[in-house]
């Protein structure tokens, strides 16, 4: 049976309970033990899928295709292990549960209530999989306070009380203000934290206390006697240079050992601590920098993009390099000519998308890569714009687009080179899909095999012709275009294994130009960097020597 522990935040949001959560998770891998970790979102969505990434940030998408918080992204970049459905869930996706089984005669008639109706479906929840690692982590977003959360820390107070005594313990997140006019770090948000926690049930255990300044060893002593923990349990949290340092600075404050310590766990395993050491070596000892522009739709939130930023970095220490990415609106490029925002990066990316605006933007960037000979790497609609660039430029197809700017326009004004993916094979079985579904949850997500052609360029950077890679699109490539592209230089060399869905184009000739249907960025890790984006940085180090 795993141990829990349960993270909750107060004060503000945005103080950092994923990253805490993740860096716990690791420093607990490097003491011997195994551990898994989950989100629990208080908003009423039934899941990310159909926000908009200025509201939520990234959707991540796990390898069973469920689409999640971006905090799950943290958790598999700082453990490496796999998130799945059971990791993630809302408010929303609790009550259509309960809902649903209410319709169903489930519950026999009775008066359906918050408890113990959807406290016991939140619990449920937590259970899933408990007997499989050590230490299951939870984290509860939003913070203490919010009506919306309410249920959620009566579900984790409850499950507490059921289980054995020392089963389960609650890590808290708060923030100590300073005040440059009086020159002083105030404890007094942190006390009315803990005390409205305090007021539902829950007394934490461990209290993480963000600050720009360090905390003193008396406003140390005075938090652990006013919130009622020891005072070696109250973990300072600073600003970091980089989020992969957390594990190493929230070892040195002693995290995993105040968490250990109270679940009683004595003497504690050793920790290896030789993964982060090197992890940091690589970042803190760049041998040169490389520039690369991100051509996209979101780029007022890079959070909108935020696997792929990391993912960036992870290909920098693959090449001891430093990555410094420039965020461009693909919309500047459909009034200006691209050239003179461009010719200054060594490399172009251009990232996924929904919808028409900012597409033509794409599409001149994906022909300055090619024209110019810049590393470019497409990633699902970026790789489609590529397509349609080439379609255009290279063979012929003057007025070639996608089904999907046609059917926001309510018109027919392409040759639609990328169409609405209508059907496919997912593990035994085939999907089909309508154009006018729900939006939610009906796109082609999750882990899905691909086969390379040997010899290619993407082939060489795998180095296997097999590969399994996520998927989160509703638009697919025409593979009846397929000859007439590749008479013209782009080569499929990525297909499903049944030959019907294009994976992966390249230009041959070109010193590396892919684009792909997936999303590599969300398997990449510091300690483990994705091929392609190890392959795509090494092109943009080439690169720069050239200039």
């Amino acid at each position: 049976m795993a141990r829990y522990v349960f993270i909750t935040g107060g004060v503000v949001s945005s103080l950092g309970k994923g990253l805490a959560s993740a860096a716990l998770g690791a420093l607990l891998q490097a003491r011997g033990f195994s551990v898994r970790l989950r989100k629990l979102d208080p908003y009423l969505n039934v899941d990310p899928g159909t926000m908009s990434p200025f509201e939520h940030g990234e959707v991540f998408v796990t390898d069973d295709g469920a689409e999640t918080d971006l905090d799950l992204g943290h958790y598999e970049r700082f453990t490496g292990v796999s998130a799945r459905k059971t990791d993630s869930v809302s408010s929303g996706r609790i009550y259509s549960n309960v809902l649903e089984k209410e319709r169903k005669g489930a519950y026999l008639g009775k008066t359906i209530q918050v408890i113990p109706h959807v406290t016991n479906e939140i619990k449920d929840f937590l259970a899933v999989g408990d007997d499989e690692v050590d230490f299951m982590l939870c984290e509860i977003g939003g913070t203490v306070g919010d009506i919306e959360g309410l249920p959620f820390f009566e579900a984790i107070r409850q499950f507490a009380q059921d289980r054995p005594r020392g089963q389960c313990i609650f890590m808290h997140l708060t923030l100590l203000p300073y005040l440059a006019a009086s020159g002083e770090l105030k404890t007094k948000p942190t006390q009315h934290s803990v005390k409205e926690l305090r007021s539902i049930g829950l007394q934490p255990d461990v209290l993480v206390c963000r600050s720009e300044h360090p905390i003193p060893e008396k406003e140390r002593a005075k938090i652990a006697l006013f919130c009622n923990v020891r005072p070696e349990a109250v973990i300072p949290a600073y600003d970091l240079k980089s989020i992969y340092e957390a594990p190493l600075a929230y070892h040195r404050v002693g995290l995993d050992q105040a968490v250990l310590d109270a679940f009683g766990i004595s003497p504690a395993p050793k920790p290896d601590m030789t993964r982060w050491e090197d992890v940091m070596d690589r970042l803190s000892n760049a041998e040169g920098e490389v520039n690369v522009a991100i051509v996209g739709k979101y780029v007022q939130l890079e959070d909108a993009y935020k696997s792929i930023a990391e993912a960036l970095t992870h290909g920098g220490m693959a090449n001891r390099v430093r990555v410094k990415a420039e965020w461009i609106d693909a919309e500047i490029f459909e009034r200006e000519d691209p050239g003179p925002h461009l010719e200054r990066f060594n490399a172009i990316l251009v990232p996924g998308g929904f919808g028409e605006r900012g597409t033509e933007g794409k599409i001149r960037a994906a022909q300055y890569a090619r024209e110019k000979g810049i590393p470019y790497l497409g990633i699902c609609l970026g790789m489609q714009m590529a397509v349609i660039e080439a379609a255009r430029n290279l063979a012929g197809v003057t007025n070639a687009g996608s089904e999907e700017f046609d059917h926001e326009a309510g018109a027919k004004r392409f040759t639609p080179v990328v169409y609405h993916l209508k059907e496919w094979v997912q593990g035994n079985h085939r999907v089909e899909r309508k154009l006018d579904d729900d939006k939610g949850g009906t796109m082609r997500l999750g882990a899905y095999s691909a086969t390379l052609k040997e010899g290619s360029k993407v082939a060489e950077v795998y180095g296997s012709c097999e590969i399994e890679e996520r998927h989160r699109h509703r638009y697919e490539v025409d593979v009846k275009y397929r000859e007439q592209l590749e008479n013209c230089g782009l080569v499929f060399s990525g297909m499903s294994p049944d030959g019907r869905l294009p994976e992966i184009v390249e230009h041959k000739g070109h010193p590396w130009f892919i684009g792909v249907q997936f999303h590599p960025e969300l398997k990449s890790k510091p300690f483990a960097p994705h091929p392609l984006f190890a392959g795509f940085v090494k092109a943009a180090k080439e690169q720069s020597r050239l200039v």
